[in-house]
Parts: C-alpha cells; structure tokens; sequence
C-alpha cells in the first residue's frame, strides 16, 4: 500500500511540476485556441488537409524561431533574419539556374550565405561593440539590397524538381518542411541543454559580466548563436523557394517579426536567459492557428495583422509580469 502511495505521490510531483512549466501553459493555450477554432469554423478547421497546411505553413517561421531564441537567451536579437531569408533563397536558385550548379551544393551555398551573414553579426556586436539592434539593422539592409541588386528586382523560376521536393515533397506521407523543423528542434534542444556552449548561452543570458568572470568564451558563444540565427532563417528560405518553385528577393519581408513573435509568445523572456526550443515552435503553431481560423472566418489580412500585434503585446506584458514576480522586491531608499 506504501509502495502505491509512494508511486502516486511521485506521479502527482511530476505532474505539478510540469503544470508550474511555462511550455505546458503555452500548450494549453494553444490546446484551448484549437477548441475555440473548431467551434467557430466547424468542420473546415478540422479537416486533415487543413491541419496539414497549418503545420506546413507555420513550419517555416518555426525554424527561424529555432535560430531566433538562441539569440534572445543571449538577451539579444536578431532583425535580419527576413533579409537573410530572401537572400539565402535568391542565391541558392541562382547557383542552380544561372550558374549550373548541382542541387545539393546549391543549398550548402544558400546555407553558407545565411552563416556569413550571422558571422557577420556576430562580430559587429562582439569586436564593434555595436548593440544587436543596430548591427542586425545594418545587415538587414544589407542582404536585402543585395538580393535586389544580383536579380535586378526579378524572381528566378522553373526550378528543377529536385529542387522543389525540399519544400513540396513527402517523406512517409509527411511534408517535408514538417521533418526539417522536426530534426532542427531535436539538434538544438540536444545542443541547449547537453552541450557546454548550450549551457553557456544560458549563463551569458542570465548575467554576462558573471558568465565572463567564470570563464565563459562569452564573445565565441555570442557569433555562434547569431551564426545558428543566420543558417535558421536560410534553412526557411531555402525551403520557401522550394515550396513556391521560385526564389524571390521581395521573399521574407516581415518575418523577422515573425519569428520574435513566435519566441515570445513560447515564453522565452525577452531579456534573456530563460527559454527552449519548444516554446517557440509552438508560438510558431499559435500564430499559425490564429491565421488559419482568422482565413476561414473571413476576417480581413489588415485585421490579422491587428490581431497578432494585440497577442504578441499580451506575450511580452505577461512575461514581464513573471519576471517581476520572480524577482526580488527592492526597497528604494
């Protein structure tokens, strides 16, 4: 009887500490939206082909949200991640049309183009001294100038279908953006939490002069997170070309937004230090449901935008409020 006791009060820990974790609350707000979306769109919601859309849809900025919260534990940011998006895709269909380049090579190019650009990053914030806002500005406008200037402006089509099987392909029925932000997720949890640098990215997050008076490689640890942030958003445009048949330098627009939206309606804290990979992919997945349901309830594109502004403030508010709860009360003097 002791042994059955002890065994449900083992259960019932478990279960309150996981009900106390802020990825299970994200998951039940988004548990409960779907519900509130199958009430008000019946049937068309529930659909398995639109199910399946939905995921495939929300894929996309879930991997840029995968690079983008490595960036925020570090309490920085990252606002070049549409740019590098649309130049990632750019160059990488270029290499296979206009240069001959085989597929394969093709997209470690467009990889490669997206780690410069968060190398680049990287070093301006660590050698320069600039503030991530202003460096990751500087390179946005940077990879979308020169998206614009190697087209001229031109999208770069028929794509070969090679090509377009990484966007539009199935692999055992599953789409494949599905598997990438699937094997992305799982190589940078194992990362975060099982690697000395994921450990260190935390620690930099949490109080860096700390972190740097314990040894931590602090500037090292910050490129390589706006490295990952880069290779993330060129993984999603590489993708997003392949699924569309055509690389754009208009693609991408936007969606850095996107992206720090999704990290911080997972509950990642903006100011760093807290946070996980799944958190964002299913900020990603809230998004996408509240697109999804808005579309098939006809609401307006301009009332859409409108209502995730009103979600990611409530994001930020709440986590703001966690944050001062957890921190200790200073009495002014």
């Amino acid at each position: 009887m002791s042994k059955s006791n002890n065994f449900l009060a083992g259960v019932s820990g478990r279960f309150r500490k996981l009900r106390q974790a802020n990825t299970f609350n994200i998951f039940m707000i988004l548990l409960g939206m779907c519900l509130i979306m199958s009430f008000a769109a019946g049937s068309k919601f529930l659909s398995v082909s639109n199910i399946t859309s939905v995921v495939r849809q929300f894929s996309f900025y879930a991997i840029m949200s995968i690079g983008m919260v490595m960036v925020i534990l570090t309490g920085g940011i990252d606002l070049s991640v549409g740019s590098i998006f649309a130049f990632s895709g750019v160059i990488t269909c270029m290499a296979i049309m206009r240069w001959g380049v085989p597929v394969l090579p093709s997209v470690l190019l467009g990889v490669l183009a997206g780690a410069a650009f968060g190398l680049l990053n990287g070093l301006c914030i660590t050698k320069l001294q600039l503030p991530p806002f202003i460096a990751t500005l500087g390179t946005m406008s940077i990879a979308r100038g020169l998206s614009y200037g190697i087209t001229g402006g031109y999208p770069i089509g028929s794509l070969p279908d090679s090509f377009k099987f990484i966007g539009l392909g199935n692999i055992l029925d599953i789409p494949t953006p599905i598997i990438w932000m699937i094997l992305l997720a799982l190589l940078f949890s194992v990362f975060l939490r099982f690697t000395v640098r994921g450990r260190w990215v935390y620690a930099i997050g949490g109080n860096e002069e700390a972190a740097r008076i314990s040894g931590v490689k602090v500037n090292q640890t910050k490129s390589l997170v706006y490295i990952f942030s880069g290779m993330m958003a060129a993984v999603a445009g590489i993708a997003t070309a392949a699924r569309l048949g055509v690389g754009q330098s208009t693609a991408g627009v936007g969606y850095e937004m996107d992206a720090i939206a999704g990290v911080i309606i997972g509950g990642a804290s903006v100011s760093g230090g807290y946070g996980n990979i799944i958190g964002p992919i299913m900020g990603a997945a809230i998004m996408g449901v509240l697109r999804n349901g808005l579309v098939l309830l006809d609401v307006s594109a301009y009332w859409q935008q409108a209502v995730i502004g009103v979600v990611i403030i409530i994001a930020v508010s709440f986590d703001k409020l966690q944050h001062d709860r957890k921190s200790p009360i200073s009495v002014s003097k």
